[in-house]
């Protein structure tokens, strides 16, 4: 399933829209790095694009099925550093999430691999925990607003 044409932002943080930010690679565009292939791959996460996700990963690690009917509510993305050589790359990203009415976050380090031109999803090391935005900071759900404007209000 391929996400309809839109001119909203695109959910990876990018401030583009997303008919010209992720939905060329929903669409089977290669992705130029680990950091866009990342980056749509968060979107694909939000928009439940589990055939994407899956021909992105790389077989070596992918799973048989994947099932995302029980994913949380993702809201806003880090990219908290990236890089790669000819052929192997590495995303450190925080995902941020809605729990009830609070927040979580998953912090990864990515592994990526290019193969036949184009990048792959290979293995991540993963933590999670908690948010507690304080009332100035930027609200987590990437909007740009003090939290106490936003969704604490």
């Amino acid at each position: 399933m391929i996400a309809a044409e839109t001119t909203e932002h695109c959910p990876c943080g990018s401030r583009e829209s997303y008919s010209i930010c992720c939905q060329p690679y929903h669409r089977g565009k290669p992705a130029p790095t680990p950091e866009a292939l990342m980056r749509s791959r968060y979107t694909a996460f939000v928009l439940n694009l589990s055939d994407y996700l899956k021909a992105t990963w790389h077989t070596s690690t992918r799973p048989e099925a994947l099932d995302l009917s029980e994913s949380p509510r993702w809201t806003s993305l880090q990219i908290l550093s990236s890089g790669h050589q000819v052929d192997d790359g590495s995303v450190h990203f925080r995902a941020i999430y809605r729990v009830g009415e609070g927040w979580g976050f998953l912090e990864e380090k990515s592994t990526f691999a290019r193969e036949g031109g184009r990048w792959y999803y290979v293995s991540g090391d993963t933590s999670e925990g908690a948010l507690k935005p304080g009332r100035n900071e930027p609200c987590p759900c990437g909007s740009g607003k003090k939290y106490k404007a936003c969704c604490l209000s």
